[in-house]
C-alpha cells in the first residue's frame, strides 16, 4: 500500500482527488486529508432538503457532492478525513465498514476512549458520534472514507446542516441526525490536532504495511484540478444531480397568503403552481418554469416583481 501525501485543503480538489485516484491508480492507497469549511453531501441526496442554504451562502461555505452514498457532513480544519482505496479482486461484497473502522477504533482506544461501532457505519463515544463513513465501488476497486471530528466548530456544523424540510417530498437518501462530540473534548490529556494527526498517520501506515510515501505528481494534480473544475465545482453536479422532488408550502405575509406546489427535476423547476389569496400568478409561474431552483438565479429572474422576496422565501 502507498501513503499519498495530500496537504491540499481545497474541498473541490480533495473530492475530485478521490475519484481520480480510485479510477486511475492501480495501487492500494491510504490518505489522510483535511478540507477548509465546506458541506459535503452524499451522492444520492437532495441538497435543498439537507443543507441550510441561507446559512452556507451567507457564510460562503461551499456545498459539494461526493461520489459515495450516505449522509451530509460538515468539514473544516478540525475534521480529519481518512481514505483507503483497495483493489477488491474477486470479492463479491468488497464494502466492509466494520473492517475499515477497526484500526481507527484500536487507535482511539490507546487514548482511553471506549468506541462503539453503531448502525451501518458510525463510531460513537458515550452515545455521541465522532465519525461517519461511506464507500464507493468502481469496477474491482473500493473506496472507503470517513471523518473524525477532532476539534471541529460544532456550532457551525449544527447551523450548516439542518433536519429535513418537511415540505419537501422525494425519494432521496436522508441523513440520520445524531448528537456529535469532538475527540479533543474526550481526552484526559490535551493533544494538539497536529500531534493527533501525526500519530494517526503513523499508526495506520504500520497497520496497512505501507511501503511507500508519495505526493501527488504534477500530472496527477493537473488532472485532478481539471476534474474539480469541470465536475466538482459545477452546479449540475452539486445541485442538479439531486433526485426529483416536490415542494408544497404556504406562507402568511402582510400582503396575504402565498401557496406553492412545485416539482424540480435535475435542479430545474419542471412545474409550478403559485397562488396568492386564491388567485393563480400565471405570469410569475411562466417566469419560473425551467429555471434553476437557486435563490440567486430566481432573485434575478423576479427582480421586477414587488413580491419577489416573499415568493423566493416560499420557494425554499
Amino acid at each position: 500500500m502507498i501513503f499519498v501525501r495530500r496537504p491540499q485543503t481545497d474541498p473541490y480538489f480533495n473530492l475530485a482527488a478521490e475519484e481520480f485516484l480510485l479510477k486511475n491508480s492501480q495501487e492500494d492507497l491510504l490518505m489522510l486529508w483535511q478540507n477548509e469549511s465546506s458541506v459535503v453531501v452524499g451522492k444520492h441526496q437532495n441538497v435543498v432538503a439537507e443543507v441550510n442554504l441561507n446559512f452556507v451562502q451567507d457564510n460562503h461555505i461551499p456545498v459539494i457532492r461526493r461520489i459515495s452514498g450516505g449522509g451530509t457532513v460538515y468539514h473544516d480544519r478540525g475534521n480529519i478525513n481518512l481514505t483507503v482505496i483497495q483493489r477488491a479482486g474477486n470479492q463479491k461484497y468488497p464494502v466492509d465498514f466494520k473492517k475499515f473502522a477497526s484500526p481507527v477504533i484500536t487507535f482511539l482506544e490507546q487514548f482511553g476512549l471506549e468506541v462503539d461501532f453503531k448502525g451501518k457505519n458510525n463510531l460513537l463515544v458515550n452515545g455521541k458520534k465522532i465519525s461517519g463513513n461511506s464507500a464507493h465501488v468502481f469496477k474491482n476497486s473500493v473506496l472507503h472514507h470517513g471523518t473524525l471530528l477532532f476539534n471541529t466548530n460544532l456550532d457551525i456544523l449544527e447551523k450548516a446542516i439542518h433536519p429535513r424540510n418537511n415540505n419537501i417530498f422525494d425519494k432521496s437518501i436522508k441523513s440520520i441526525r445524531a448528537s456529535v462530540v469532538n475527540i479533543a473534548d474526550l481526552l484526559d490529556k490535551p493533544v494538539t490536532k497536529d500531534e493527533f494527526l501525526e500519530n494517526l498517520g503513523q499508526f495506520l501506515k504500520n497497520y496497512y504495511s505501507v511501503t511507500t510515501e508519495n505526493p501527488l505528481t504534477e500530472t496527477e494534480q493537473q488532472a485532478i484540478q481539471k476534474l474539480a473544475g469541470e465536475k466538482y465545482s459545477s452546479w449540475n453536479w452539486n445541485f442538479g444531480y439531486s433526485p426529483k422532488y416536490t415542494l408544497r408550502q404556504e406562507k402568511d405575509t402582510e400582503y396575504g397568503r402565498f401557496q406553492v406546489t412545485m416539482t424540480v427535476i435535475e435542479g430545474r423547476i419542471a412545474s409550478v403552481e403559485l397562488i396568492f389569496e386564491g388567485k393563480k400568478l400565471e405570469k410569475t409561474e411562466q417566469q419560473l418554469l425551467g429555471q434553476k431552483h437557486d435563490k440567486n438565479e430566481l432573485r434575478y429572474i423576479l427582480a421586477n416583481n414587488r413580491f419577489s422576496d416573499i415568493i423566493i422565501q416560499t420557494l425554499f
